[in-house]
């Protein structure tokens, strides 16, 4: 579905890694933005673990990666939808791409569907982490990234009492 069809401009956005409530990139780019953030739940995916940031994968029947529902205010959409295109670097068409926005079915906290932009790792991304990537399997970056810095922590803690 491109930008263009008529009820896509205004969709809300479906968030999964560094742009959720608490991440760096929801203070830069969404902080005082939104009418509404709710959790939500993006069924037929995978949370895979990248670079410092999560990609999900489209894999019908696995998942659900868990992730919050953003409501854009209504002077802030178009803008919003701009900032994050640039922030992942998603160009439509550009074969380059790392994510792609496509618009999905996501659940709200009720269950109920609930249509919003998703960006997903590009096809040739996609297709390298289902080769070999690491499955976040909580499908939750958020207690991911805390139990990482839990066991750092650790880690750290163990080697100054050594």
């Amino acid at each position: 579905m491109s930008d263009d069809e008529p009820g896509t401009a205004r969709l809300p956005f479906f968030v999964y890694g560094t742009l959720r409530p608490g991440e760096p990139n929801h203070a830069v780019h969404l902080h005082g933005r939104t009418a509404k953030e709710e959790s939500a739940l993006l069924p037929d995916a995978l949370l895979y673990d990248g670079p410092g940031y999560p990609y999900a994968v489209e894999h019908p029947g696995k998942g659900p990666v868990r992730g919050e529902l953003l409501t854009a205010l209504p002077t802030a959409n178009a803008p919003l939808l701009t900032a994050l295109d640039l922030l992942e670097e998603y160009i439509p068409g550009d074969p380059h791409n790392l994510y792609e926005r496509v618009v999905r079915d996501v659940l709200d906290r009720t269950g109920a569907p609930v249509r919003a932009w998703v960006y997903v790792a590009a096809p040739r991304i996609a297709a390298g982490l289902r080769a070999s990537g690491s499955v976040i399997g909580t499908g939750d970056w958020a207690a991911h990234r805390k139990a990482q810095l839990k066991r750092l922590r650790t880690r750290s803690s163990d080697l100054n009492h050594s």
